[in-house]
């Protein structure tokens, strides 16, 4: 019995996944290309920029949120509420820092664009 169920699970597994193995070599392109990309370094720096000043942001944002439920659940302790007040001050201010951080970048590459004659 058990040599028929180890017979029946590899046949189900190669009737599975053998036709899979017919696509393997689609994903080559044989005209030589390294897939890296045709985008340029100044594209690809705006990017990184924009998605480390996206990420903390995000960040910002849950500790003021960190804040609030440490507020909400501090029960009238003193303590507790002046932590979380310090806690949502800090990232208000980062959130400020984040935005600001944003719109010089933002006006750097505009004029350094312009500057250039790059469209």
């Amino acid at each position: 019995m058990k040599k028929i169920l180890l017979l029946a699970g590899i046949s189900t597994f190669f009737v599975i996944f053998l036709p899979l193995s017919v696509n393997a070599l689609s994903f080559w392109d044989p005209s030589g290309t390294l897939g890296l990309g045709s985008a340029d370094l100044q594209t690809t720096v705006i990017k990184i920029i924009q998605w480390i000043l996206g990420l903390l942001g995000l960040v910002a944002v849950i500790m003021i949120l960190y804040g609030g439920f440490t507020w909400l659940t501090s029960a009238g302790n003193e303590e507790k509420i002046s932590k979380a007040k310090g806690v949502i001050t800090a990232a208000v201010i980062g959130l400020v820092i984040v935005i600001l951080s944003w719109a010089v970048v933002r006006y750097a590459l505009n004029t350094l664009t312009n500057v250039s004659g790059a469209s």
